[in-house]
This record gives structure tokens, sequence and C-alpha cells, in this order.
């Protein structure tokens, strides 16, 4: 029960730089078929990058001398500075949010699932549980955020759109610096 309860728990945090994105992206004119479509994206690539980290983690990184937080930097802060380019060039403010984008987005906040793969195994040997928990409360909060994003948006305008590209900056430049 305890390990359930630490899998959870392991669970959210890695779901909080999903929220945090999925606020600033939600502020944006979203449909709920994209919104649904992006949050299952990132609830599988959840699901996959703890067995990809467990499996093949440790080689990759000492292979290529990858920072994974540099590399989720660099991409929030692309994120950040598309979505600001956005909101001053387009007065209708839809973000497009095609594939690419979705699977962008879903890989940058995906890659710390990936490196705690690596030492998951001293927490359980059973990594497809992992994943189902890791997928469901990433796809989850990916859902939330974007719900509360958009609702932000209606009640205050540009206001939220400009603190979720700000929110961007502000975690892309923590993640490089880290």
């Amino acid at each position: 029960m305890s390990i359930l309860i630490s899998l959870f728990l392991i669970g959210i945090s890695l779901s909080m730089d999903t929220f945090s994105i999925s606020l600033s992206i939600g502020t944006f004119n979203i449909s709920k078929n994209k919104m649904l479509f992006l949050s299952t994206i990132v609830g599988i690539m959840h699901f996959f990058m703890p067995l990809f980290g467990s499996i093949l983690g440790s080689k990759i990184i000492t292979f290529l001398n990858v920072n994974v937080n540099f590399l989720l930097g660099i991409i929030l802060l692309f994120i950040g500075i598309e979505m600001l380019f956005d909101l001053i060039k387009d007065d209708d403010k839809s973000f497009d949010l095609n594939i690419i984008n979705m699977f962008l987005i879903s890989i940058s906040v995906s890659l710390d699932s990936f490196s705690t793969g690596l030492g998951l195994s001293a927490i359980t040997n059973d990594v497809i549980l992992s994943g189902v928990i890791f997928s469901f409360c990433a796809a989850s909060f990916t859902f939330m955020g974007l719900l509360i994003g958009k609702y932000s948006q209606e009640k205050l305008g540009n206001y939220a759109t400009i603190l979720g590209i700000v929110l961007l900056f502000i975690l892309g430049i923590f993640h490089i610096f880290k």
C-alpha cells in the first residue's frame, strides 16, 4: 500500500510541469477535442517514458551526455516565445496547437518521468503499474490545467494569457539553470 501512495505522489509531482504549461496553453482558444487529445498524448508519454528510462535511460544519458533539464528549459522557452508571437499577431487569440506542438509539449513535460524511470527500480519492480499511475496523473493534471486556463481566460482576458507566457518563461529559465 505504501508503494501505491509513493507512486501516486511521484505521479503528482511529475504532473506539475504539465499542469503549469496547460494553464498557459488553456488561456488560448483551444477546443475540447484538442484538450482531450493533448491530455491523452501527455498521458501516453508519461506511461512510456518511465519504461524507456528504466530500460534504456542510463545507457542513453551516459552515451549522449544529455542534460535533461536544459533541454526541457529550451523547449519551454520555445513554446513561450511562440505563444507570445501568437498573442501579438493574432486578435482572435488562437495558439496553433497542432500535432507537432502537442508532441513537443508532451515530450518536454515527460522528460522528468524518463529520468524518474532510471531510479524507479529502487521503489518498485512493477514499471507497468508505475506507468499507469504516472499516465493517469499526467493526463488528469493536463486536462485540469487546460480547463482552468480556459476559464481564467474567459474571466481575466489577456492578463491570463500574459501570466501564462510569463510562467512558461520562468519555468524555462528555471530548468535551464537547474
